[in-house]
């Protein structure tokens, strides 16, 4: 029976590494939804390359993940990360964000992965930031993807089997089915 587990902390708690030794395996398919924007993301990206298994599969696409998974040969599949997947749909148009519509497209977005790795019986880990918990942000746009990272990461949440808070490192059961 698969399993769907959220990891959710602060920046650099540990979420990454922690998920990865979940995975004990060279049976993963890792999904990236960071994309290259400047130099110091692309140096994050690279050590977050050199840390985990070299023999896991890579998919590097924040769309059309259920379908993309759905025929792999990969029984676990790991998701890092969805603050990062919320980041590249409200940039797909700057100019015209429509930031509830850009909540319904991640929410439909990591439903359809839940549901299709439920239904192939794939273990999935999903990777995402608590934004909530500090100050409120000064600008629209910061309070706009506060807001929905904080909803995306309740439907989420939802729908995990097992939801993990990681605090300084420390994995902090807060939902276990």
């Amino acid at each position: 029976m698969s399993r769907v587990i959220m990891l959710t902390g602060g920046v650099r708690s540990g979420k990454s590494s922690y998920g990865e030794s979940i995975f004990n395996t060279d049976d993963v398919i890792y999904i990236a939804t960071n994309q290259f924007i400047d130099g110091e993301m692309e140096k994050r990206i690279e050590k977050h390359r050199e840390t985990r298994n070299s023999k896991w599969g890579l998919l590097e696409s924040y769309k059309g993940l259920s379908e993309s998974i759905i025929d792999s040969k990969e029984s676990n599949v790991f998701l890092d990360c969805i603050t990062a997947m919320i980041t590249n749909f409200i940039f797909e148009d700057e100019e015209n964000v429509d930031y509830e519509e850009v909540e319904k497209n991640v929410i439909d977005e990591l439903t359809l992965l839940i549901n299709a790795c439920r239904e192939s019986d794939k273990n999935l880990i999903l990777i995402t930031n608590e934004v909530g918990l500090g100050l409120v942000p000064e600008h629209e746009l910061g309070r706009a993807f506060r807001d929905i990272s904080g909803n995306v990461n309740k439907e989420i949440a939802k729908l995990s089997d097992e939801v993990i808070l990681m605090v300084s490192g420390i994995p902090v059961k807060v939902k276990e089915i």
